[in-house]
């Protein structure tokens, strides 16, 4: 069996939605398996004879920018406290658009389930700001993922890809630690193993990413870019031969286009330099994505959705890899310099209680370094968590930030790698160990 994943960006409009099916009926073809009513009536999708169900569970994102604007609508839930949101109606009109060219007849169910969607959300708003912003936000933006497929699903088997829409909640059990919750492994594999297999012989499932459930039913998300993780959960609880990621380049590039002019793609590469690369911040794979699928031997396919001809890239076991110098840049950087305010050194005690109150402040280390009387670090400017963070620390310690750099990280490096990105920059820290080199930098004309 296998596990196809499209992101929001491969379903974006109506015509996102109309590649995605062609994609879908291509590769059944390939497979020379097509999705059908039944064992023994299966449905056409396309010239030849049909086949028997072969087992496929597509996870897909909200379309677009839909977590965006419901990010902004919860936003605005919060600060402003009352009044209309001017975003429920922006995610309404953007996802009843697109319904409406799918779907020519206005009485199809799917208007309705669209309707009632919505509905859960104006319950949120309307009994003001009483729970935590992130619980708030999970149950708002998880809506983005069951909208899209509630679409998808109803038009898929309107073109003859007969498919069940199943709710991930009901298969992905986490813990209350909203906005990133934890995956209780153990009852997910459990509902994933029992629930899913049955609804294959109906033909293929669609499911949500990015959402699951606590134990006491409320809606939790698994971060931001969580549905590859979703992808991989399915995949590995299912012992998935493969799992595809369809994406909007041609699969894993040694960097970022907006950043180069010439990048070069990885036909292959292994798990564990899949796993550095995401680690440092390569926004290709979402950094859980691999360990699930490398714990049982899953292949990985990054694919493009924009042009199915190429093969892409192929993440697995092997050892033959060809080392392609790597770049990851990720902006907008904060350095947080600690010291103890009595100069003393910076020992196990010290980093111990610092890690913690990272940890509970949810920042995350991008970049760390540590000398006899001082830890420093590189992290995402999140400035309410950063302010929160700062003002624990500044208890026992002397604390200063700086703003506005960048962080360049090297996989594969040589120094003419290094030289080519340190053009009008002035390092700020440094870390190399023999395959990456990290680089804390700030634009020269920054600093005058």
């Amino acid at each position: 069996m296998q596990v196809f994943k499209f992101g929001g960006a491969s379903v974006r409009d109506a015509a996102g939605v109309i590649n995605l099916t062609a994609i879908l009926r291509s590769s059944l073809r390939e497979s020379g398996k097509t999705h059908g009513a039944g064992d023994d009536q299966p449905v056409k999708t396309g010239n030849g004879p049909s086949a028997p169900t072969d087992p496929l569970v597509v996870v897909v994102s909200a379309m677009g920018k839909t977590t965006n604007l419901l990010e902004r609508l919860v936003l605005h839930f919060f600060n402003e406290k009352t009044g209309d949101n001017p975003f429920l109606e922006q995610a309404r009109d953007f996802h009843f658009d697109i319904a409406a060219a799918l779907f020519p007849d206005p009485s199809h169910p799917v208007f309705d389930e669209i309707s009632n969607l919505f509905v859960e959300i104006e319950w949120v708003l309307e009994d003001g700001p009483v729970d935590t912003f992130d619980f708030t936000y999970d149950q708002i933006v998880s809506i983005g993922e069951l909208l899209s497929t509630t679409i998808i699903s109803h038009y898929l088997n309107s073109q003859g890809l007969q498919n069940t829409w199943v709710d991930a909640r009901n298969f992905i059990a986490t813990d209350n630690h909203y906005r990133e919750a934890n995956v209780d492994w153990e009852k997910t594999e459990k509902l994933i193993k029992t629930g899913i297999p049955p609804l294959f012989e109906q033909g293929f499932v669609v499911t949500q990413g990015f959402i699951g459930s606590t134990s006491e039913n409320f809606t939790t998300t698994l971060g931001r870019e969580g549905s590859d993780y979703s992808a991989a959960i399915f995949a590995a609880c299912l012992d998935a031969a493969q799992v595809c990621i369809w994406k909007d380049v041609p699969g894993v590039l040694n960097a970022d286009p907006k950043w180069f002019d010439h990048t070069e793609l990885i036909p292959e590469m292994s798990y564990l330099d899949a796993i550095e690369l995401t680690y440092y911040g390569a926004t290709v794979i979402h950094p859980k994505t691999i360990k699930p699928i490398q714990n049982k031997g899953i292949n990985l396919l990054v694919r493009s959705f924009l042009d199915t001809s190429s093969d892409g890239t192929r993440i697995g076991t092997t050892s033959g890899t060809k080392s392609i110098p790597s770049f990851i840049f990720k902006v907008d950087q904060v350095l947080i310099s600690i010291m103890p305010k009595d100069f003393s050194f910076i020992v196990e005690d010290n980093l111990s209680q610092i890690f913690h109150l990272f940890h509970k402040h949810r920042v995350k280390i991008n970049m760390m370094h540590n000398s006899a009387v001082s830890f420093s670090v590189s992290v995402d400017n999140q400035a309410d968590y950063i302010r929160e963070l700062v003002r624990a620390l500044e208890t026992d310690y002397q604390v200063s930030v700086q703003e506005h750099l960048e962080l360049i990280t090297i996989r594969y490096y040589d120094q003419q790698t290094i030289d080519r990105v340190l053009v009008d920059k002035e390092i700020m820290m440094e870390l190399r160990d023999r395959d990456t080199c990290q680089l804390l930098v700030r634009n020269r004309t920054a600093g005058k």
